[in-house]
């Protein structure tokens, strides 16, 4: 277990929360039995405000979800009324609110959480696995046959189902195929290892004016260094930043990792150090992607959507889809990934997830299974392209889209996430330093040792693993 110091914003709302009245979301004057056919509320918090953050998910839960609930519940004789508590605040705010809620005792039914807090507010005791809460239907659920395992990890910890993810995304290469083209490249690249990024970044070197790698270093970048640079090599490695109880510690995995880093950076020049310390590297990067002066670029699919879309972009390129190719991370060596795997990705998500402390816990379940069905990501979707966690909705909702489609069919089953826990952002923030210094011409081993000591300072020796 984690040092009681490391908890997070949990441990540090627990006194507050003692002041707060325990009572359940759902719970309260006038509030019927779910089996009795009486008036039930169900009380839904999210992270979302019409008008303000994340408007298009506060609209679609006043507008589409709760209408067609509480119409599809009343068709079975059961009088529902569900009460959205919109919110739209910092994303820590609304985490200490949550976490008051739920360390009282209360809180809405269903809550909205993202994935890299599920670890912290279980091992707090403050969530339980959905089935749980929610009983036997949450199993028997048709939904988790159209969600592939490795998404249904945005809302898991220690193998158990906490809730259900509402979004997906996953990281590749982009590539330039000009520029691959210029320098003799195949225009349709599928690099197998480690040494094949490495060959075509020395073959890219070969033209003026091109930075043949970007991968993300250093802490300016913050955590799309640790999730658009480290964490998917490490996969690659077959090795993950916690598992089986404890953090990775100054490992071999680890130094293979930073000696990519270094032959990239350093030893043979094959990426821009400069770029890595600036603190606006990130976006420079990806203005230079558009420009034509980088060829190889580790992303998510938001790369694809919102940065060099012809339209939308903030980088844009007109000719995106001429031009910029994509293709799967390929482990340091075919089989070598985790898991076996010959790829790699690494994802991000939120999702929801069902209140303990509910006084209707399976009639709640009801409504996010509801939220989470075909037809609820289709309405959702009016308007937008995303990937959703459903493979019979993206089969439809993607269509023509070739880039999203890809991720969803090939990335996103193999992909893997962060831990839920406290104690992360401080280990990912020792990775980022560790990458950096090596970026910056420290040797590999002495990195690796600061790494090591950082990570103990952070979790304590017992729960660290070389």
């Amino acid at each position: 277990m984690i040092r009681k110091k490391y908890t997070g914003v949990i441990a540090g709302t627990a006194v507050l929360a003692l002041g707060l009245a325990a009572c359940s979301g759902s719970g309260g004057e006038g509030d019927g039995d779910a089996t009795s056919g009486d008036a039930v509320t169900l009380t839904l918090v999210l992270n979302a405000i019409s008008g303000g953050k994340n408007a298009a998910e506060a609209d679609w839960v006043e507008s589409w979800v709760i209408p067609e609930f509480e119409a599809a519940m009343a068709e079975e004789g059961q009088e529902v009324e569900v009460v959205f508590e919109a919110q739209g605040v910092d994303d820590e705010d609304y985490k200490t609110k949550i976490a008051l809620d739920l360390q009282s005792g209360g809180g809405a039914d269903i809550i909205g959480m993202d994935g890299i807090w599920v670890g912290e507010f279980a091992e707090a005791g403050y969530i339980a696995p959905l089935e749980e809460v929610g009983g036997a239907a949450v199993a028997d659920w048709e939904g988790w046959e159209q969600i592939p395992e490795a998404v249904q990890n945005a809302l898991a910890f220690e193998g158990e189902r906490y809730g259900v993810p509402q979004g997906a995304d996953g990281r590749v290469l982009f590539y330039n195929k000009e520029l691959f083209a210029e320098a003799g490249l195949p225009e349709e690249w599928e690099p197998t290892s480690w040494e094949d990024i490495l060959d075509a970044g020395r073959a890219l070197k070969q033209l003026d004016g091109v930075i043949p790698i970007q991968l993300n270093a250093g802490t300016p970048m913050g955590e799309a260094t640790t999730m658009q640079g480290l964490l998917p090599m490490l996969v690659g490695t077959g090795a993950e930043v916690w598992s089986d109880g404890t953090w990775l510690g100054a490992s071999e995995e680890l130094a293979e990792v930073l000696e990519l880093y270094r032959t990239i950076y350093v030893d043979e020049e094959l990426g821009d150090p400069i770029l890595q310390q600036e603190a606006a590297g990130r976006d420079t990067s990806f203005s230079l992607f558009a420009a034509g002066e980088i060829g190889i670029l580790l992303e998510g699919d938001y790369f694809w959507r919102a940065v060099v879309h012809p339209e939308v972009g903030t980088a844009p390129m007109e000719n995106r889809d001429d031009v910029v190719g994509y293709t799967r991370i390929p482990a340091r060596e075919p089989g070598a990934g985790i898991n076996g795997q010959d790829f790699v990705s690494m994802s991000g998500g939120t999702g929801r997830v069902l209140n303990p402390n509910s006084e209707n816990p399976e009639l709640a379940w009801e409504l996010l299974a509801f939220m989470n069905s075909a037809e609820a990501f289709e309405a959702r979707a009016e308007g937008t392209i995303n990937i959703t966690p459903r493979e019979d909705v993206n089969a439809t909702l993607l269509e023509g889209e070739e880039m999203l489609t890809f991720v969803s069919e090939e990335v996103l089953p193999i992909t893997a996430y962060r831990p839920g826990l406290a104690a992360y952002p401080e280990v990912s923030l020792a990775l980022q330093e560790a990458t950096g210094a090596v970026v910056a011409g420290t040797d590999v081993e002495e990195a690796l040792a600061d790494y090591g000591d950082a990570v103990r300072g952070v979790v304590g020796d017992e729960n660290v693993a070389d």
